[in-house]
């Protein structure tokens, strides 16, 4: 559900880069204030886990349409709405401006969407009433399965606002609504499920990470190395060998708008959309997720290995291995830097 630049209007994309900005100003004040120093390791770990996970589209059978997770319930779950917030914004720019995947434009729309409808809406008013002060298995399913729907489903709604909004008459408000809410509620319930199995495993081995003690609020002498040596773990195989098997049909938002127009993405020439695209070419070293494609000297030799790379599956490359792990660990160290940077600020 990354939006393209070209799916919203420069006054959109000012507006939500300003709100997000507030929010991300917000949360790091409720940081500094609140957050358990044990859970700033977790903040990197879980930014890298995420991170490569968004790099696996799972198939929405029978539609021709794929998903991946989100990660903002599952990161708001573990580390609470603020740390959860900073973490997913930290993701959503190291793909936008190393991986172009989102528009820079669009950065505040994807933040917003992807970032404070899950961490600030879904999980406090989704999943805690749910799930109570008293977790099980069963309360962990049904409030995460709950939670990752209603978050996706009101970020699909927020997309297909934000473009009526900017004015984009290519997608017709009745037609994308009915477009986008259908399979961002497929993609909604298997991201609960990933998100239930990995809050239950959590859930089994440290649970103080999601259930502090009257006694002992904080995790104080609580042992959260095995989850992190897992996560961390996790990040690895997936950033750096599972992302082979991602669907390589388009996502729920590509797969929106060719319903619509044919084609899985608009084109916008304007001026300012011509220097937000200019400059994140010349930043994204890993662009979608592999190397920089050498200048074409015969295209047409080049459309037909392209051709022959799409039919394969899995896709083994190594470029998206390295895209894997490079943008799991530039997530990590972002993510718990910000943490980190924030408890030294509260100190002084």
């Amino acid at each position: 559900m990354h939006m393209a630049d070209a799916l919203i209007s420069p006054v959109v994309g000012g507006t939500l880069w300003a709100a997000t900005a507030g929010l991300a100003s917000y949360a790091a004040k409720k940081v500094q204030n609140d957050m358990d120093e044990q859970k700033i390791p977790l903040m990197g770990v879980l930014g890298a886990f995420v991170f490569a996970s968004q790099m696996i589209n799972f198939t929405i059978p029978g539609t021709g349409s794929s998903g991946h997770i989100g990660g903002g319930v599952l990161l708001a779950i573990l580390l609470g709405p603020h740390a959860a917030f900073l973490t997913i914004a930290s993701i959503l720019t190291v793909q936008a401006l190393f991986f172009a995947d989102g528009g820079l434009l669009a950065l505040g729309c994807n933040i917003f969407n992807m970032g404070f409808i899950p961490c600030y809406i879904a999980y406090p008013f989704i999943y805690k009433p749910l799930v109570g002060t008293t977790p099980s298995q069963k309360r962990i399913m049904l409030g995460s399965i709950a939670a990752a729907v209603a978050g996706l489903q009101l970020g699909a709604f927020s997309v297909v606002l934000q473009t009526l909004f900017s004015g984009i008459s290519a997608l017709p408000f009745t037609t994308f609504v009915l477009l986008m809410q259908p399979i961002h509620l497929a993609i909604g319930l298997i991201e609960g499920i990933i998100t239930a199995v990995v809050i239950g495993f959590i859930y089994q081995e440290a649970p103080q990470i999601i259930q502090p003690t009257a006694l002992n609020p904080s995790l104080g002498a609580a042992s959260i190395k095995k989850v992190i040596i897992v996560l961390f773990t996790l990040a690895i195989i997936t950033g750096g060998g599972l992302s082979w098997f991602a669907s390589s049909n388009p996502d729920g938002l590509e797969w929106s708008i060719a319903g619509i127009n044919g084609e899985e993405e608009l084109q916008a020439s304007d001026e300012v959309h011509g220097y937000f695209a200019e400059l994140q070419e010349k930043i994204a070293f890993l662009p979608d997720y592999n190397f920089k494609a050498a200048p074409a000297s015969h295209p047409a030799s080049v459309e037909g290995t392209e051709a022959a790379t799409e039919a394969t599956w899995p896709a083994v490359d190594t470029g998206t291995s390295v895209a894997g792990l490079v943008g799991s660990f530039i997530t990590l160290i972002l993510a718990y830097f910000i943490g980190k940077g924030l408890q030294v600020a509260a100190k002084r």
